[in-house]
């Protein structure tokens, strides 16, 4: 299946057709229902959906409200622009008070392309996962995405969940089931594990296959959907099984994915953890593909870092 492309974005448009069937579902967008795929809800559902135009500010504090009134409350935008802005908002009216929020942000990370450094977050991670009370989801592929809005919507309280402009390979069988804080293994592996997330995680996977054929190395490739509450035990289990680990996320290095991974090891199983993502600059534009290769977060690219990785902690 991993050649099919499916949108995490129209899995959320998708999704929100089906749960507006619920009465007491409100969705909420900054002006770009089109992009982030809302406008299906609207279509359907048009007494509930509200274009609060470019107005960030207002569209957290108008969701906030609707939820302290018992609505389950979709907010979307732009990642840059749903995590930037209106961050006050988001920490003093939503997740200070657990209101029952789900943020949906499209375009995120870099693969957003040629709208440039403008419109390329990839800091959004590590401003959520600061706020207390905020869960933080990032989907592999559609299936995963489906059902990570399935559960934001069925469980209470503040959520952030990245979409992505770009279509996914499909990892994941549509019978699939999302578990809140749980990492997956999706090759077992030995003397290094890659811990990926979004969009990454297909590219580890062309990096491990690479790997195994050519230099007859086998990752352990682990995708880690929910960002927080991170998986732990999985984390600190690895400490036993293999004898180092890189992250690997379109997304900052400070604050997203490999600081998670970073704060759990270190606090339980020391271990060598190495890191692939954007060094504390700004994106460019260009297509995603010219970008991931600028940033160094192609499959070549991982199979180098994991072979320079082997050599220099002499593993292999």
């Amino acid at each position: 299946m991993a050649n099919k492309l499916l949108g995490t974005r129209d899995a959320y448009g998708e999704v929100l057709q089906d749960i507006g069937k619920d009465p007491m579902v409100a969705v909420l967008d900054a002006d770009l229902a089109g992009s982030t795929r809302s406008q299906m809800f609207e279509k359907l559902h048009s007494e509930r959906f509200f274009n609060m135009g470019i107005s960030e500010q207002d569209m957290m504090g108008t969701a906030a409200g609707l939820a302290s009134e018992g609505f389950t409350v979709f907010a979307s935008t732009f990642a840059i622009f749903a995590t930037g802005r209106p961050w006050e908002q988001i920490r003093q009216s939503i997740a200070y008070n657990r209101f029952n929020v789900k943020i949906v942000a499209s375009h995120g990370g870099i693969s957003v392309g040629p709208d440039g450094a403008s419109h390329q977050t990839t800091e959004d991670i590590g401003l959520m996962r600061i706020i207390p009370n905020m869960r933080i989801l990032v989907p592999a592929d559609y299936y995963q995405a489906k059902q990570m809005i399935y559960h934001a919507y069925k469980n209470s309280g503040p959520y952030y969940i990245r979409t992505s402009r770009e279509k996914f390979p499909v990892i994941y069988p549509p019978s699939y089931s999302f578990t809140l804080g749980k990492g997956e293994i999706l090759r077992e592996g030995t003397d290094i594990a890659i811990i990926s997330m979004g969009y990454m995680v297909h590219n580890s996977l062309k990096a491990s296959d690479m790997l195994e054929k050519e230099h007859d190395i086998q990752p352990m490739v682990i995708n880690m959907p929910t960002i927080k509450p991170i998986d732990t035990d999985l984390i600190r289990s690895l400490s036993s099984r293999v004898k180092a680990v890189l992250v690997v996320e379109e997304h900052s290095v400070i604050g997203g994915l490999f600081s998670a991974v970073a704060e759990a090891v270190t606090q339980a199983c020391p271990m060598p953890v190495l890191r692939m993502g954007i060094e504390d600059r700004f994106g460019e534009s260009g297509s995603s593909e010219e970008l991931f290769g600028l940033f160094r977060l192609t499959p070549p690219d991982i199979a180098d870092k994991v072979l320079e990785v082997l050599k220099d902690w002499q593993i292999r």
